[in-house]
């Protein structure tokens, strides 16, 4: 079944290159799980904003909650109260010299859920009739010349109808419906921030965040193309996060845009203690960090502009990052057997098991291994086993790449970009020597391991997972445990492997058994050179969106109709 233009060769080529931005636009949480479970409480919220300066906390639960001492003195940019200028309902229009693309939405302008839910004009001339799925233009939260242009020039590409409009509806996504706002940091108009949300939550979770813009990275050529202020503004509100609290995952807008602080939480308590102002979730997630790091390097792999990380507060996320993830490679014993202080904790009142840590908010104990505990998923729920492998080897591979930026900056510390490496490193060791199991004989990677014999051989959709490890970087696809790996979690052997006859893929621990994640067949295809795999993953990814044009967030295996999340 031909899809694209061309000879064989460019024919696999360019489908990949397809289903990269596909991949990219899909958003990855559930709204539906989110709005009713494991908000962030704080028993005694901070009171206040952070000023310049230090993060002002209080203590939760007896613990303290200081900042740092390293990063005592690290210049931070978030406004105060009265910074904004505006009500608190009232979204702050950006300074004019960073007005282009972005524009506040008419009143009149509907929600997306009420496009993407229902099946709209014109529909694709294919076999599907696929819905129009782009919100109109005045309704568009960001218009780029860039990506319109490549829009058009996929058309010209893809000439199966179908597929077609599943790209012309989800590659745009990004800048259509989630850029909620962009402007500039109360007191630094050259420092840009923007602030992506996820679906319809408002509010930025540093992966999805990430993974959103990085759709653009493969088009995204020069710091003055329309998206690069995207991609700048973004670094730096991660940036601001990951110093203020870097043991959090998603975020409240920023106070410079007038958004008022959306629901923080509902029954849990976090140590160490957040701002609920600043902070939206606190799960503490490996990934997120090799979120922000990856975004890093795509935006300088495009632009070369090594410049732009020397300023604003890039370096100091990276030292918080570094602190946080060194904290985490602790044992739960020292060597005496006496039980360390835990440096995060997490408990929720939820009726989901995975939506708080055991043990009273600790997590199972974990021994040293060299790798960095990652008590939750990049589906949000908890770890089995908190040494995570696939989020290791995403911290890995973007700590070690992102070390040659540090590298050319005239501000970093001297060694900062060594002790990046080094981490690398070691966590990579600690991969290996723990994360490598035997399994029939085969030796493969083990999702989850805790360093005491201890380990969690499945897979999940959300990435990074183990199926994506030649996606993300961390080793050649051809790499024969990589092999054995890939084989096991496409089989029966992965307690979450869905099959049937809509869609043959891994799903999630978030969902249930028996519902296929779009993305994890989307992974498949980028992890292989099979034709015969990529075109039958293919047709069922085209044929099971219901109508709708859209890649799901899951779907039942056996009936195309019964998915979760529109897109």
């Amino acid at each position: 079944m031909p899809f694209l233009r061309g000879a064989a060769a460019v024919r696999a080529s360019m489908l990949v290159f397809a289903l990269g931005f596909i991949l990219l636009t899909i958003h990855w949480m559930t709204p539906s799980l989110l709005a009713s479970t494991d908000r962030i409480h704080v028993g005694n919220p901070a009171q206040g904003r952070p000023g310049s300066g230090s993060v002002d906390q209080q203590p939760a639960q007896g613990n303290e909650g200081q900042i740092s001492p390293e990063l005592a003195d690290v210049p931070n940019s978030w406004a105060n109260d009265g910074d904004t200028g505006s009500s608190p309902d009232t979204v702050a229009p950006p300074p004019s010299n960073v007005a282009k693309g972005w524009h506040m939405l008419p009143e009149t302008c509907p929600g997306y859920r009420q496009t993407a839910s229902q099946v709209n004009d014109p529909k694709s001339t294919g076999k599907f009739a696929l819905s129009y799925a782009r919100p109109q233009p005045s309704c568009r939260t960001f218009n780029s010349s860039l990506v319109e242009n490549t829009v058009a020039r996929m058309k010209d590409i893809i000439i199966d109808p179908d597929l077609y409009r599943v790209f012309e509806n989800t590659f745009p996504s990004t800048v259509d419906t989630a850029i909620k706002w962009r402007g500039v940091a109360a007191n630094n108009s050259k420092e840009e921030l923007t602030f992506v949300i996820t679906g319809d939550i408002d509010a930025m979770w540093l992966r999805d965040s990430a993974n959103q813009l990085q759709v653009y990275r493969a088009v995204l050529k020069s710091a003055e193309d329309d998206v690069a202020s995207l991609f700048r503004g973004t670094i730096n509100l991660q940036a601001r996060y990951i110093v203020l609290q870097p043991y959090c995952n998603a975020f409240q807008a920023p106070p410079e845009s007038g958004i008022s602080a959306g629901w923080g939480g509902s029954g849990s308590t976090v140590t160490p203690q957040i701002d609920p102002h600043v902070v939206f979730t606190c799960n503490f997630e490996l990934d997120s960090f090799g979120a922000f790091l990856q975004l890093s390097e795509d935006y300088y792999h495009a632009t070369k502009d090594a410049e732009f990380f020397d300023q604003f507060q890039w370096i100091y996320a990276v030292q918080s990052m570094l602190k946080t993830a060194r904290d985490m490679m602790a044992s739960t014993y020292d060597e005496d057997g006496k039980r360390l202080e835990p440096p995060y904790t997490f408990l929720s009142q939820t009726q989901y098991m995975t939506g708080t840590l055991s043990t009273v908010g600790t997590g199972n104990p974990v021994s040293r291994t060299g790798m960095v505990r990652s008590p939750f998923r990049p589906s949000d729920d908890t770890s089995v086993f908190e040494f995570l492998v696939p989020a290791n080897m995403m911290f890995a591979r973007y700590l070690r790449s992102s070390s040659k930026i540090m590298d050319r900056l005239q501000n970093a510390p001297s060694g900062l970009a060594r002790e990046m490496r080094d981490m690398a490193t070691e966590i990579t060791e600690g991969i290996e020597k723990f994360g490598i199991v035997e399994v029939g004989g085969e030796k493969i990677y083990a999702y989850e391991v805790d360093g005491y014999g201890g380990r969690n051989l499945m897979d999940d959709a959300n990435v990074p997972s183990l199926l994506s490890a030649p996606f993300i970087g961390f080793l050649d696809q051809n790499d024969t445990v990589y092999q054995s790996t890939r084989k096991f979690v496409l089989s029966g052997r992965n307690p979450w492997y869905c099959r049937g006859p809509v869609l043959n893929a891994i799903g999630s621990t978030h969902i249930k058994p028996g519902a296929g994640w779009p993305m994890a067949s989307i992974v498949q295809i980028m992890t292989t050179d099979d034709d015969q795999e990529i075109e039958q993953a293919l047709v069922e990814l085209i044929s099971s969106t219901g109508g709708m044009g859209l890649m799901h967030e899951s779907i039942n295996s056996r009936n195309a109709r019964d998915f979760t999340r529109e897109w």
